[in-house]
């Protein structure tokens, strides 16, 4: 597993070095001490996991340095750790953007640890997303999904590359089992929208009393049998990409109608 960086900036050094001593069980922390706000910020190049800070440096107090952190790289889990009991002062760091304040006393270095333990689970969370974010757009590029070089194959790509250039609602057409889907999902893992969701919804299924209630949601009590509210596909898709397979199966009045609500999501 890779090492995770920690900063700690404490300007009691003895203090400092009890804290960074008991992070320090963890073999995989490499935890960087200091004691004044200005060589934390002038270090941000090295990319720690995140920055365990004082509340009362002597030459920038925490809410600033939580601030100027933030300004270059916002990215970055701080914890504050402080021998203020106000809560109206946690509140405030915690508005700001502090992942965690802690009170100095007896319990600080559990608190921390588990605090940096956290932390670190989210950090490899967001990473494992990432990976797997980016090993999906690998394995929708259309031109390892669609095999084939007929000049059918070559204009379908064509227009999938006009299609992901451009915000505009795609008809695809095709007889069940050539992969309409598959083209969906190459559109909308290639385009802007990539990073959005991609809602895939068989028109067919849904009975036609149920299909507004599916695709828009509805609110408790709205009709019998609603327990409780309900998100709609067009407010899952937000932002992305709202595949509406087998809609032919749809009256024409009840197609037109729901193109009207696409605004923000390509259908």
């Amino acid at each position: 597993m890779n090492s995770f960086n920690i900063f700690l900036v404490e300007d009691d050094p003895w203090y400092g070095e009890l804290l960074k001593y008991h992070l320090s069980l963890n073999p995989d922390y490499e935890i960087s001490l200091y004691t004044k706000a200005k060589d934390c910020l002038s270090n941000l190049h090295l990319k720690p996991d995140v920055i365990c800070i004082d509340f009362g440096l002597p030459d920038m107090k925490g809410d600033k340095l939580l601030q100027e952190i933030h300004k270059i790289n916002n990215t970055i889990p701080v914890v504050v750790i402080s021998g203020q009991e106000d809560i109206s002062v946690a509140v405030n760091l915690i508005k700001a953007g502090c992942r965690d304040y802690i009170i100095k006393d007896e319990n600080t270095k559990e608190l921390l640890w588990n605090a940096v333990m956290n932390i670190r689970e989210n950090v490899s969370l967001r990473h494992e997303v990432e990976d797997l974010k980016e090993k999906l757009e690998q394995k929708y590029s259309f031109e390892k999904t669609i095999i084939g070089q007929s000049p059918s194959i070559k204009k379908t790509f064509s227009l999938i590359e006009k299609a992901i250039k451009t915000n505009v609602n795609v008809s695809i057409t095709g007889e069940t089992g050539t992969g309409k889907e598959v083209v969906a999902q190459a559109i909308h893992f290639n385009s802007d929208r990539k990073k959005k969701p991609f809602v895939a919804v068989n028109m067919a299924a849904i009975p036609k009393e149920l299909i507004e209630s599916e695709l828009f949601g509805h609110e408790k009590g709205a009709f019998t049998g609603a327990a409780g509210q309900k998100s709609g596909k067009f407010e899952e898709a937000q932002g992305g990409t709202l595949f509406l397979d087998e809609i032919a199966e749809l009256d024409l009045s009840l197609q037109s109608k729901y193109c009207v609500y696409c605004k923000n999501v390509r259908l």
